[in-house]
């Protein structure tokens, strides 16, 4: 498209966005009219569309550097190779910036299961994250042990585990009529989307509840997974096997690990395990269910490489040139880290290379941006958001946390928040941060965290881009990823509405998270729109409106509601 054309089609779009305005704009708050820089971005769609690298970029992250688990090598590898892509468009002030201790630094080698009686099977098999190695190939008869509930449970199976190899926990039930594993939101799912829950249910755009006694359950029984495989081991078994995935797909991450804390060098785990096909387990229970000998030969090759390895992010900046604005940053980014099983390339390989071709987009351009454009690629995001929250804390706002002993088996970043957050000065320096860790899908709209002033922003910015399908502004929230650590420290953080594809279904954790799970014309549409989004930012005359600062430690007054109402309650 010419530039001169596509300046002409994107004011007609705003001229005809400023007619339906009244009827797509979600209860906001009345914003002034945005001016926007319709040639510029009319020339971040030619080059997004045209001069893309982000399948350059995929192929180099996830075919050459491969999976990018936190604290290990090939974290390094990625972060190194992330910084070269940085400098070599231009980018500047490139570097490492660490976040903290993270625990101990792991990489898979190499896994391998095979049945060997009653017949011969080759089983689809990865270690299990922080998973200890086997003495080189071992061999054993299987037992099946179901979940344990309690201490108590251990008694019956003492004394008879010594060099087997275990199937641990329920043989799941599979569905043998699988659902297509492609998924698209269509407009009535948008539609749901912007209205905003009365009831407050926003489960579907992945709020985590604020209930600690849940995430006490939950991580309590994660911690008691620790004691079950020190008793293995106690018992002299050889190894741990575990269903994950569904449809010959393996799921493995810190929930097929025998505790959540296993990268910790306190907690490291007791017995080596590993994850297997649920279909493989199944046989193998049904097999030993009706006494019939199962034998296994397997070889799980891993190594440990420190105890403290350091945790770290990827950052670099595309400098501000305004004399009274370039001090003020907008953030965009997603997270490095991955699982094992596959090669990270929708979680959230994706959100990297997107950030990195919004990045490319901008240099290429030559954009001289009023304020600063800083890039994060974070570390730690899997094990509990570590690498933006860190980054956070250093530079913006410490939040404070419980500190029950009840709720120390629970990761911090869902544990109860205690007292007010304190500020540091950069906090009234940074504009915004825009996240993306949903898969690969396109981007359909964006989650705007309550902010009711910056929806109607928001809302204007659409217009040049709706052709590209992104035509939904909600006041809903969205959780589980980092934009919430710019979020509760009362920053402006958000997250993309994504075009979920087979993200949920088949590729989030899984071996299938590969290369070809990915869309082409959704990661440039994706990268185009952030382009857009950070540099429109970056240009306003002012900084993006912010909500109320959180202030968690009024949760507990507001959770007593009846005092001094009733007067049978305040007795």
């Amino acid at each position: 498209m010419k530039i001169a054309n596509a300046v002409a089609v994107l004011a007609l779009c705003l001229s005809v966005f400023a007619a339906e305005k009244n009827k797509t704009t979600p209860p906001a708050a009345v914003s002034a009219v945005e001016t926007l820089d319709l040639e510029t971005i009319a020339r971040i769609r030619d080059e997004g569309f045209t001069h893309s690298h982000v399948m350059e970029y995929a192929s180099g992250l996830f075919d050459g550097v491969g999976p990018r688990l936190t604290g290990s090598p090939d974290f390094t590898k990625a972060a190194d190779w992330s910084i070269n892509q940085l400098q070599r468009m231009g980018a500047s002030n490139s570097h490492l910036e660490p976040w903290g201790d993270f625990g101990m630094g792991w990489q898979q080698i190499g896994t391998s299961v095979q049945m060997t009686a009653p017949s011969t099977a080759t089983l689809l098999a990865q270690a299990t994250p922080w998973s200890p190695a086997t003495a080189g190939e071992a061999s054993g008869d299987v037992i099946a042990v179901p979940t344990l509930k309690e201490e108590k449970d251990f008694d019956k199976w003492k004394g008879k585990l010594a060099g087997k190899i275990i199937i641990y926990g329920d043989a799941p039930k599979i569905n043998p009529d699988l659902s297509r594993p492609i998924e698209h939101y269509d407009q009535a799912k948008l539609e749901h989307f912007r209205s905003y829950p009365l009831d407050g249910d926003q489960n579907d755009s992945h709020v985590l509840p604020n209930d600690p006694a849940l995430w006490e359950k939950v991580f309590g029984e994660m911690a008691f997974l620790e004691k079950v495989g020190r008793f293995f081991a106690d018992e002299h078994a050889i190894a741990v096997l575990r269903p994950g995935g569904r449809g010959g797909i393996i799921q493995d991450d810190t929930g097929s690990s025998l505790g959540w804390f296993v990268y910790r060098p306190e907690h490291k785990q007791a017995i080596p395990s590993a994850v297997i096909a649920n279909e493989a387990f199944g046989r193998m229970h049904r097999l030993v269910s009706h006494n019939v000998r199962v034998a296994v030969r397997l070889n799980i090759a891993t190594q440990f490489f420190g105890d403290h390895e350091t945790g770290n992010d990827v950052i670099a900046e595309i400098p501000g040139t305004d004399p009274a604005l370039k001090d003020q940053v907008v953030m965009l980014g997603g997270h490095l880290d991955s699982w094992i099983a596959g090669t990270g390339a929708t979680d959230d390989g994706a959100g990297a290379i997107v950030a990195l071709e919004a990045m490319r987009i901008l240099r290429a351009l030559n954009i001289h941006p009023r304020r600063t454009i800083r890039i994060a690629l974070w570390g730690g995001e899997e094990q509990g958001l570590f690498g933006s929250a860190g980054y956070v804390s250093n530079h913006f706002g410490v939040r404070t946390y419980s500190t029950k002993p009840e709720e120390q088996v629970v990761p911090e970043f869902l544990r109860q928040q205690t007292g007010p957050v304190t500020i540091k000065p950069e906090h009234a320096r940074l504009d915004a941060y825009f996240n993306t860790d949903n898969g690969g899908g396109k981007f359909l709209g964006i989650f705007t965290e309550g902010n009711s002033a910056v929806a109607g922003i928001f809302q204007q910015w659409i217009a040049p881009i709706e052709d590209l399908g992104f035509t939904t502004v909600t006041l809903r929230n969205t959780g589980s990823t980092d934009h919430c650590s710019f979020d509760q420290v009362g920053l402006p953080g958000f997250q993309f509405i994504q075009d979920p594809r087979d993200y949920e279904t088949r590729s989030v954790h899984t071996n299938q998270d590969v290369y070809e799970r990915l869309s082409e014309p959704d990661l440039k549409q994706a990268a185009v729109v952030m382009a857009i989004f950070v540099y429109n930012t970056a240009q306003r005359d002012a900084m993006l409106p912010r909500k109320p600062m959180p202030h968690p430690e009024m949760e507990e007054q507001q959770t007593r509601p009846l005092e001094g109402i009733y007067p049978a309650a305040s007795k």
